[in-house]
């Protein structure tokens, strides 16, 4: 297991004992979870200072998950800065070129720079092994409720009609004149809820969250936080990163998130899916939907 995976595992581990945490540690058990960057390169008394707690709360928090101590429990933290990061001193030289035409050349650098390392830091974060493991639970599924409102509303809505070109099962809530919680009315363990939010945390989208779980549904949890209630606890957790330099969260690391875990669906999918894609798209062709190019 590379450093990386192993500092992902001391998150996981911190996301799991969440519950039994006091209420001081899990303060710096959310900092943490947020800043695991800062874990490697801060001393204890720098990570209590952020988490605003007292420097023995960070001591006991390690030793709660397993550490003998905080600097045992940042080892894998300091492995993964030394061993994992990437240089891109192209891309750096472009985005520099592009911040000297101006202010408008400056924001547009900006929000290059947050798109490509919210990317990297989303894709760097999850594994393959977890998501087959939600595709094959998605593809064995007997209905996927994909719920998203205000911004992901759209997202869950673009994912649902992709995946709608060969699987009938998928749908996407709250349904017109709906409300989650009551279009997962009649789901059991036999259903996948796909939920996704962002900070500031939809309170409708954590209630259907919720309910899921009662029901026995089982739950992939997209959000921006390890410590986002519809990531702690779900079947299948995904953090995206969605910092940007405008004021709403970003839906670049979302959409691509989405966008591979579809593709591992179809990849789990029975062979028939493609025929079902093709056969799809051939109606299309043939009722005259798309335009064709001129010749």
């Amino acid at each position: 297991m590379n450093d990386t995976n192993v500092s992902n595992t001391v998150l996981s581990r911190l996301s799991d004992e969440w519950d039994d945490l006091t209420p001081e540690a899990q303060k710096v058990a959310r900092y943490v979870l947020e800043n695991p960057r800062d874990v490697g390169v801060s001393t204890v008394r720098e990570i209590a200072e952020a988490a605003q707690v007292k420097p023995n709360t960070v001591v006991r928090m390690a030793r709660q998950v397993g550490f003998e101590g905080y600097e045992d429990f940042r080892e894998p933290f300091r492995d993964a800065i030394r061993r994992g990061d990437a240089s891109f001193p192209d891309r750096a030289r472009w985005l520099q070129d592009i911040r000297r035409q101006g202010e408008l050349g400056g924001l547009y650098a900006d929000m290059v720079t947050a798109a490509l390392r919210n990317l990297e830091e989303t894709f760097a974060g999850i594994s393959e092994e977890q998501l087959r493991a939600s595709a094959e639970a998605i593809w064995a599924s007997r209905n996927v409720y994909t719920l998203g409102v205000g911004v992901n509303n759209s997202n869950a809505r673009n994912f649902t009609y992709l995946a709608s070109t060969g699987m009938v099962q998928f749908h996407a809530i709250p349904r017109p004149g709906s409300t989650p919680i009551d279009d997962i009315a009649f789901a059991d363990g036999r259903d996948v809820l796909i939920a996704m939010t962002c900070r500031p945390y939809r309170r409708e989208v954590i209630e259907a969250v919720a309910l899921a779980r009662e029901q026995g549904i089982k739950v992939v949890g997209i959000s921006d936080s390890p410590a986002s209630p519809i990531v702690r606890g779900a079947d299948f957790g995904f953090v995206v990163a969605a910092d940007t330099p405008q004021f709403f969260p970003s839906s670049v690391s979302t959409i691509a998130f989405l966008e591979t875990l579809l593709s591992f669906v179809i990849a789990s999918a029975s062979p028939e899916i493609v025929e079902r894609v093709e056969t799809f798209h051939k109606r299309r062709h043939e009722l005259g939907i798309y335009q064709e190019e001129a010749i």
